[in-house]
């Protein structure tokens, strides 16, 4: 089964051909970064102007370098929630578009969810789970036991900041420019990790949910009462802070639901320092770790065309009618 898949949640513009939920004939994303970089941000207006403008070449450019036509897709899906509505509504509307002109499947996909999934692109779902995953983009940090495709229990998520909002803010507050992450990844390998003792939130309390705005704050405090900033010091030690957090959650979410799998996804699981602890913890236990490549870790296409292959096998074709939904949650399938 061929599927075109469309992601327009947030600052990507991307469009992917996927074979059987899993082999990619082509993944296109298109960055808004330096359209937004001035702003130190994603600014709402400027980023659905940009999907408007991008979104027809983007899916044309998947097809060509997929070597399919139109014709040759068996299904449509794309991204309908959480994110920037007026940026959901472009991939939405034109994943609905297309499939009506083919008269093809359509799946609406919640991009939470295909990002839950995309470290088993790779892998036969069947043989990986069950397993604990955690999820860490720019607006979520959550906690998932899965069980299969579409079977999933939240653990845990953040009370206020997600991971990729604090590592954004601390750069912000670094003057380190946007986006904010990888920024911040690069200045820690040059410092030391135990030179500020940052704050490790709800580490040591019971259950899985994350809080990470004490975090931003002891940053902010920190840099108003020292004279003399060591960028790289302050970078490594306000990582070490947030990957202890994830880590410790992870790993104590993992040996409590009796798992031996763990993954991670999310444009922050791409940080160099979360995938070497992640790494050496689960080598310890003799886990099985799986994570994502690193273009399938931010918004893309693939992953959104990868779930609904899984969603239509399983009878779960969606509906033309399908509304934006920017605020949904990953939600709880049992």
């Amino acid at each position: 089964m061929t599927i075109l898949g469309i992601e327009t949640s947030c600052d990507e513009t991307s469009a992917a051909v996927v074979v059987d939920g899993q082999r990619i004939l082509s993944n296109v994303v298109s960055s808004q970064i330096e359209l937004h970089r001035p702003y130190g941000g994603v600014v709402p207006e400027l980023a659905s102007r940009s999907h408007l403008q991008l979104v027809d070449v983007v899916i044309a450019d998947a097809l060509r370098q997929a070597g399919k036509s139109f014709e040759e897709i068996d299904a449509v899906a794309a991204a309908y929630g959480p994110g920037l509505a007026t940026s959901l509504l472009i991939g939405l509307n034109a994943g609905k578009g297309v499939a009506f002109r083919l008269g093809k499947p359509f799946v609406g996909i919640n991009h939470v969810e295909a990002h839950l999934y995309s470290p088993l692109m790779d892998h036969g779902v069947a043989e990986t789970l069950p397993m604990v995953s955690l999820i860490v983009s720019g607006g979520h940090t959550i906690l998932v036991h899965v069980t299969g495709i579409g079977q999933h229990r939240i653990l845990g998520q953040t009370l206020d900041d997600a991971a990729g909002e604090c590592f954004d803010k601390a750069a912000k507050l670094l003057k380190l420019g946007y986006p904010g992450g990888p920024e911040v990844d690069r200045l820690a390998r040059q410092g030391n990790r135990k030179a500020i003792a940052f704050p490790r939130s709800m580490l040591d309390q019971p259950g899985y949910d994350f809080s990470f705005s004490g975090l931003k704050t002891s940053v902010l405090y920190y840099l108003k009462r020292t004279a003399t900033v060591c960028v790289a010091d302050v970078c490594a030690s306000f990582q070490e802070a947030v990957v202890d957090v994830l880590v410790g959650k992870t790993v104590r979410a993992a040996r409590d639901t009796g798992v031996r799998v763990v993954s991670a996804s999310g444009g922050v699981s791409v940080n160099s320092r979360l995938r070497e602890r992640l790494a050496e913890e689960c080598q310890r236990r003799g886990w099985r770790l799986y994570l994502a490549p690193g273009n399938l870790c931010t918004d893309n296409g693939a992953m959104i065309a990868a779930l609904a292959y899984h969603k239509l096998q399983a009878g779960k074709a969606g509906d033309l009618g399908l509304e934006i939904g920017p605020s949904i949650g990953l939600g709880v399938t049992t």
